[in-house]
This record gives structure tokens, sequence and C-alpha cells, in this order.
């Protein structure tokens, strides 16, 4: 799979990057909108380590897009551009996180609790029944039991969907990326270490986050206030974790994001 995907007429002055870990082209919708107005470089992470990410990203970057850029990161993706916006920053003019996953682990608690509370009684036992495929517990495709996994938690993410975009360009996720970039990410919150990384951060930073977004607002406001320098938070009313399938927030969304790519 090659690591990139170029949208809007060159130069590339805006990259946008997709969650998961291991979920490429998650947010292709962010960027097919953003290139009406902008030429956007959307990279597709294919490395199974976070320095591995970290590395591919800030490459990608450089051989692909006008330096500096301003670099959006949906979800995990967030956590990934803000890790490349510390240690290279000289090719971040701005950091958009979208999403953000908290930066301190007591936010992080909740989360799971909060999705399954969302979802029906059938859908509780399918997520368990694929996180047993998923774990290798179980027989079944580890692949596809992470996409079907991440459907039911976008489910449990969104405040009221609109109807479902076709992609025209579809990608499969991968299970053994998520698994082991994940395990490294988290453990990297645990430490601290995840949070301290943001005091290297130079560039302005905006998070934008919905307020039914079940990763806590707060783990992400709270933490990034203490040791960012230029820091502004925008919350989003009746948004979830994906603001653009949002009905009641995703032209909001796209409009606090084009002022911010200006």
């Amino acid at each position: 799979m090659k690591n990139f995907r170029n949208r809007g007429e060159p130069p590339y002055r805006v990259a946008v990057v997709h969650g998961g870990p291991g979920a490429p082209g998650a947010a292709a919708p962010i960027a097919r909108e953003l290139a009406k107005t902008a030429g956007v470089l959307e990279p597709l992470q294919t490395k199974d380590t976070v320095e591995g990410e970290i590395e591919e990203l800030a490459e990608t970057i450089k051989q692909q897009a006008e330096i500096p850029v301003v670099l959006v990161g949906h979800s995990w993706g967030a956590w990934l551009s803000y890790w490349v916006a510390a240690r290279y920053p000289e090719l971040v003019r701005k950091l958009i996180l979208v999403g953000s996953g908290p930066f301190e682990e007591k936010y992080a608690e909740s989360i799971f609790s909060e999705r399954l509370r969302r979802l029906s009684e059938e859908e509780r036992a399918e997520i368990f029944r694929l996180m047993d495929i998923i774990n290798g517990e179980t027989a079944g495709d580890k692949d596809k039991a992470m996409g079907r996994f991440g459907e039911l938690c976008a489910k449990a993410d969104t405040y009221k969907a609109l109807p479902p975009e076709i992609d025209p360009e579809p990608l499969s996720a991968s299970k053994e990326i998520n698994q082991r970039v994940w395990a490294e990410g988290r453990e990297l919150r645990v430490s601290g270490k995840l949070l301290e990384t943001g005091k290297q951060i130079k560039c302005p930073v905006v998070a934008i986050h919905g307020d039914y977004d079940p990763h806590p607002a707060e783990g992400v406001r709270e933490p990034l206030s203490r040791v960012l320098t230029d820091f502004r938070f925008i919350l989003l009313e009746k948004c979830g974790h994906e603001p653009w399938t949002e009905r009641y927030a995703r032209d909001e969304f796209f409009r606090v994001l084009r002022e911010e790519v200006i």
C-alpha cells in the first residue's frame, strides 16, 4: 500500500492523519472536504511501532508536502501528530487535534464502559465476541473482527449520525498494527511520557472535541493546558468522536476547521 494520498491541487500545505492505529483512510472525509479549498496530503501509516509511525509520518511530510504544514490529526492520529510536532518543529506550522484520546490515564478509565452503556444488549455481546477473536482466544478473521469492532465503537461514539458516507477508496484495517502500536502508546500515556512530550512543541495547538465523545474532553483540555504554551480548546455541542459524521455538528466542525487551517 502506498503510504499517502494527495487531494486537491498542490502545494500540499495541510496534512490530515488518520486514527486507529491501523485504520488507514479513516480520516479521508476530513481530507476530502478540506481539499475543496486547499491542497491536502493524507498520510497512511504502515509501520507497527510508535517510533516507526513517527518517522514514517515525518518523512512523508518532508517528501510530499510544502513545509511547514498545518497538521490535523484525528483520534490516535492526534497523538501521532503531537509526537511529530514535538520532534520535528520545523515541519509543523500549526497542530490541530480532533477527537484526541486523553493525555493522562486517569481520564481513560471510563471510555469502554461508557461505550458499552450506549449499545444494546446484543451489541454488547457482539463486542465481547469480537474481542475474543481479535485477542486470539477464539478462531476468526482478526482484521475483519477489528473492522466490525470499530463500527460498533463508532455507533457508540456518535450523537446523531448522518446517513453513512460510502467510501470510494476503502482500505483495510490492520489488527496487528492496532494491537502493537496501541500497546506502546498506552504505556507512554501511563508513564507520563506522552504528556511530557508536549513541552517540546513550539507551534500553536488547537484541540477540537465533541461534548458527546466518550473520550473525556477534560482529559485533553486540562493536561494540555499545563504543558503547551499556545493552546486553545474548542468544544462542539451534540458531537461525538467523529465530527464529520454528526448531523448537528458537521457544518460547525468544518467551519471551525477551515478557519484554523488558513
